[in-house]
């Protein structure tokens, strides 16, 4: 098993933190890839935009392995990115309200000339949210940089009555499938 540098495609604070709570040590260079989530298969979809995140951070350090992810809330067939203000927010958040929703993540990882994508589904219900509740929780400022309008490892959990698969899928980055990802590679990070 190999230990290259590690590097994380991605600005997200949420990844870095989950990559921190396992002891990796790794550099952050966010990708420049712009996301669109129009069209096809959302899991389709998430994972062609962590391959090309991937890609784009793998060009400035092909010596490394490099993680990128891509993270969507899907309801209804709808994928919800984030939101581009307050009321946008209170929308998305009215619209999940007492709706079971899933919440896909694209993973890539890339390592040299070899590489390694897959994604992992969790389902979320949140409790029936009051016009009041989803005012203050906007207020906390919490959803405006997250898809869907919430963030779960934070004040979001309040809303969330149930979740059925893997909870680092919600925050950003499943951890599992990331493993997985390393394993099939020869890395030994996890």
């Amino acid at each position: 098993m190999e230990k290259p540098p590690l590097v994380l495609a991605s600005a997200s604070p949420r990844r870095k933190q989950l990559l921190e709570q396992v002891g990796l040590q790794f550099e952050a260079i966010p990708s420049e890839i712009e996301e669109t989530h129009i069209g096809e298969d959302p899991g389709e979809l998430a994972r062609k935009a962590s391959a090309l995140k991937a890609a784009a951070v793998s060009s400035l350090r092909p010596e490394a392995a490099v993680v990128a992810a891509d993270t969507l809330v899907v309801v209804k067939d709808r994928v919800l990115g984030k939101p581009q203000g307050p009321q946008e927010a209170r929308t998305m958040l009215a619209e999940l309200s007492g709706r079971e929703h899933r919440v896909i993540t694209g993973v890539t990882v890339r390592w040299g000339e070899k590489e390694r994508t897959g994604s992992r589904e969790t389902r979320v219900r949140f409790r029936t949210l009051g016009p009041d509740e989803i005012d203050r929780y906007v207020a906390t400022g919490e959803p405006l940089d997250k898809a869907g309008a919430y963030g779960i490892q934070g004040r979001g959990i309040l809303l969330v009555e149930s979740l059925e698969g893997c909870y680092t899928n919600v925050v950003g980055l499943p951890l599992g499938l990331l493993r997985e990802l390393f394993l099939n590679l020869g890395l030994d990070f996890l």
